[in-house]
């Protein structure tokens, strides 16, 4: 109830997506490896960027 107007921080912004990119990836792995692969590597990107900011 209290938590119903927080902002999310940039960091769970970052993790959604991430979270997001990596079903798509799964979903495409076997209907579309190339697409599955590039959504791959868009996850991983963004799962660097969440580490360098945590760090």
């Amino acid at each position: 109830m209290f938590g119903l107007f927080k902002k999310k921080s940039e960091i769970e912004k970052l993790q959604e997506k991430y979270k997001k990119l990596m079903e798509e990836a799964y979903k495409l792995q076997s209907i579309n490896r190339s697409d599955s692969d590039q959504k791959y590597l868009e996850a991983d990107t963004l799962l660097k960027k969440i580490e360098s900011i945590q760090a």
